[in-house]
């Protein structure tokens, strides 16, 4: 990596860690609060591409072992990662990744301005919530004992909310693809 690419990396885990300042929403029925870190996972696949979305994510996740707070709701060290969220968390390396990889493979600078917001948009859905939803699911199932599906369908009231942050992601993927040309590509 370059230093360019470490910069980017440092900067988008910075932003990941500022979106965890806003305290998270606890519903009752799920462990698993609502918080809008996710975006920033979404921003670092979209913006940065899958390497070093994922890079940003794993130096998150680095911050966090070694006893940060820079999770939503002040939480750090060791015990979140043997907690309920633990499949989401590592589920965010994984989607940063995939988003990344679709939105370096689906968005280019000559296509038409629709087809690169509906490139991000397919990533950032995808990656973002797809691949982070099927690894929480899958933790939280396993660690809660209780059925996939069960786990699944009371995951479903993140769904709007996520939506959100992937039109955000969206936005500021073109944004930044259409303002910034000396960004590297994302690769």
């Amino acid at each position: 990596m370059s230093t360019r690419d470490l910069v980017l990396v440092a900067l988008f885990a910075a932003i990941i860690v500022a979106l965890g300042l806003v305290p998270p929403f606890t519903l009752g029925f799920i462990p698993v609060p609502i918080t809008a870190q996710s975006l920033g996972v979404m921003l670092a696949g979209c913006i940065l591409g899958a390497r070093r979305g994922a890079a940003a994510v794993l130096l998150v996740l680095l911050l966090v072992v070694i006893g940060l707070p820079v999770l939503s709701g002040g939480r750090g060290g060791l015990a979140v990662f043997v907690g309920p969220t633990a499949g989401y968390l590592a589920g965010w390396v994984a989607g940063a990744f995939v988003t990344g990889l679709i939105a370096e493979r689906l968005v280019r600078e000559t296509q038409p301005e629709l087809a690169q917001f509906l490139g991000f948009l397919a990533a950032a859905i995808v990656g973002g919530i797809g691949v982070v939803y099927l690894f929480g699911i899958a933790w939280l199932s396993y660690s809660s004992g209780k059925a996939f599906m069960e786990i699944a369908m009371a995951s479903l009231i993140f769904i709007p909310g996520d939506l959100i942050k992937a039109f955000i992601a969206m936005l500021a993927g073109r944004a930044v693809l259409a303002g910034y040309p000396l960004l590297p590509a994302r690769t």
